[in-house]
């Protein structure tokens, strides 16, 4: 099974900036799309940013649209750049997969990362 590793999450100070990158070991994320989601202390996952299989298509939540932007790096690599960080961003950021083609039902992916940490405060 697809083994998904999340790291570059931190503490930031408001409009900083920090990558955080989706990796796997053994296996090659080409046919995957590549979702990154968010889970602040008391409130419920929601769907961030996810890149389709091919890289042609990537999805923002309204919220980041125009501060996140996540690509392909390389077969085992994806990336997500978030610039101009805020209080609100605070959460564990989990990537997931799903084959070919991003969706918003988070049931549908199929492999998992166990998440890393971002922290924005000043």
């Amino acid at each position: 099974q697809l083994q998904l590793v999340e790291s570059g999450g931190g503490l930031v100070q408001p409009g900083g900036s920090l990558r955080l990158s989706c990796e796997t070991s053994e296996f090659t994320l080409d046919p995957y799309a590549i979702g990154w989601f968010r889970q602040a202390p008391g409130k419920e996952r929601e769907g961030v940013s996810c890149i389709s299989s091919g890289g042609a298509s990537t999805y923002y939540l309204d919220s980041v649209n125009g501060r996140f932007t996540m690509s392909r790096h390389d077969k085992k690599t994806t990336y997500l750049q978030m610039d101009n960080l805020k209080p609100e961003d605070t959460a564990v950021y989990y990537c997931a997969a799903v084959p070919v083609f991003c969706t918003p039902q988070s049931r549908n992916f199929v492999s998992w990362g166990q998440g890393t940490q971002v922290i924005v405060s000043s």
